[in-house]
């Protein structure tokens, strides 16, 4: 009997689910966990090494190991490992043909078709990158969606929604925040208003505030240790560990301990609830306005919202329950594993099945959904045309193909390509007058161009 897979290629974790005979479940790809760490190692023989097998060469080898490398998607700059570049395209191709290495042979044979994930804040220069990890890893018949689209499928699996029924996902994973509005109108799921995502905001960031704060309280001796020295590894290694359980665990006790090892000797440090919250608070309120600024963008009113549905491992810490309570005041939906919830939302579309249609914005569901899924996601980009009976109707004004026409955004980078060169003229202009009058006018023209300079790099950085 063949299957359907989700896959979710996280930042600092990845994870997979199949969808078989109406039933949907998490595949493990670690020995001790379910996840995999996004971690990859390059052997001495070139072999790229991925997971937990990674993570333990890096104890012994740290200068050929790569983490969170999914957050260097669109950056110009190759990986090195162990000093040869590797595009980060062709890393998370390996890493998803690992994954469908683990899979198939759990599952005795490959899957019918495969469902891949992204975070929602992409612009099209990394979605059209993503697009190119499946091709490359080898797929043919896959469906692309956003996590958040993902999540809201998933949700559908334990809860019913009325017909009408909003809800707005917020998705805090280990490296990228999500916030998007969905509601289900006659059998579909639709995003409504436009989604909101904060780069290099995730619990991967909070563990670091973590080790911050062990750095201070033992005088900066941690941050004193060479990252390259074996038994130094090993013990950083491990302080990082020790963080992430001690953030874990506060999000069930008000305390937890934290074992320190430095030159030999072992330390404890009392890590409260109360602590971390006071490193965390300042991101957790920006992933409130981004959550706020997708509500509002769909033009409703919170009183509109059935639920907010927390998403992501990172999303279990209770501040964020208690913040988007104090916001919103609208009922919290989280699911018993939230990190489990995009790569369960994958394998539901997945089996469910998408393929082109007209016009419009919505998955129609169809006789292919799983008994027990209740609805499926919207903006799915497929990929192979699929018999099976779910329809996504391509976006108005797109026509059939990977790129897009121009669109609002891209008008508005044209504009400030054109204001950019303008003021770019106008500085040069300045510097010239400037030299002709003495040494204080082009120092001013200098600033001026400086600062111009500056500007424009961070309007015409790629979404």
């Amino acid at each position: 009997m063949g299957y359907d897979l989700g896959v979710d290629l996280g930042t600092t974790f990845v994870a997979a689910a199949v969808a078989r005979d109406g039933q949907v479940e998490m595949c493990a790809l670690g020995d001790h966990s379910t996840v995999a760490p996004a971690a990859v190692y390059r052997a001495e023989d070139s072999r790229l090494i991925f997971g937990e097998a990674a993570e333990r060469h890096a104890l012994s080898d740290p200068g050929r190991v790569e983490r969170w490398f999914k957050r260097r998607l669109g950056d110009p700059t190759p990986v090195l490992l162990g000093g040869t570049p590797h595009e980060v395209t062709a890393l998370m191709a390996e890493q998803l043909r690992d994954v469908l290495d683990i899979v198939s042979r759990a599952q005795g044979g490959p899957p019918d078709r495969v469902a891949l994930t992204h975070p929602a804040g992409w612009g099209p220069y990394r979605r059209e990158l993503f697009d190119e990890v499946p091709r490359l890893a080898g797929l043919r018949d896959h469906l692309v969606l956003t996590e958040p689209e993902a999540a809201a499928a998933y949700y559908g699996v334990n809860r019913t929604l009325g017909d009408g029924a909003t809800i707005a996902v917020y998705d805090l994973g280990g490296g990228t925040f999500d916030a998007t509005v969905l509601r289900k109108r006659a059998g579909a799921i639709e995003v409504v208003g436009e989604p909101e995502g904060i780069e290099r905001l995730g619990g991967a960031d909070f563990d670091e505030a973590i080790v911050e704060w062990i750095n201070y309280r033992h005088g900066g001796r941690p941050a004193e240790l060479d990252p390259f020295e074996p038994a130094s590894v090993v013990a950083l290694a491990l302080l990082r560990q020790e963080c992430v359980r001690a953030k874990e665990a506060l999000s069930v006790d008000t305390e937890a301990s934290i074992s320190v090892l430095l030159s030999n000797r072992r330390f404890f440090a009392q890590l409260t609830r109360q602590d971390l919250e006071s490193m965390i608070r300042p991101r957790i309120e920006s992933t409130i306005g981004a959550l706020v600024r997708a509500v509002h963008s769909a033009r409703i009113g919170v009183d509109d919202l059935a639920a907010v549905l927390l998403v992501g491992g990172s999303a279990r810490i209770p501040l964020i329950g208690q913040m988007i309570t104090e916001e919103l005041g609208c009922p919290i939906r989280t699911d018993a594993h939230p990190k489990h919830a995009v790569a369960l939302g994958a394998a539901t579309v997945a089996a469910a099945g998408v393929r082109p249609a007209v016009a419009g914005t919505r998955v129609l569901v169809g006789g292919g959904v799983p008994a027990n899924a209740g609805m499926s996601a919207g903006h799915v980009r497929p990929h192979s045309p699929s018999p099976r009976g779910v329809s996504r109707p391509a976006p108005p004004g797109r026509a059939p193909g990977r790129t897009p026409p121009p669109s609002r955004t891209r008008r508005r980078r044209l504009a400030v390509i054109v204001l950019a060169v303008l003021a770019l003229l106008g500085v040069l202009t300045l510097l010239l007058i400037g030299f002709g009058r003495g040494p204080a006018p082009a120092k001013r023209g200098l600033a001026a161009s400086t600062v111009v300079f500056s500007a424009c790099s961070q309007l015409l950085a790629p979404a």
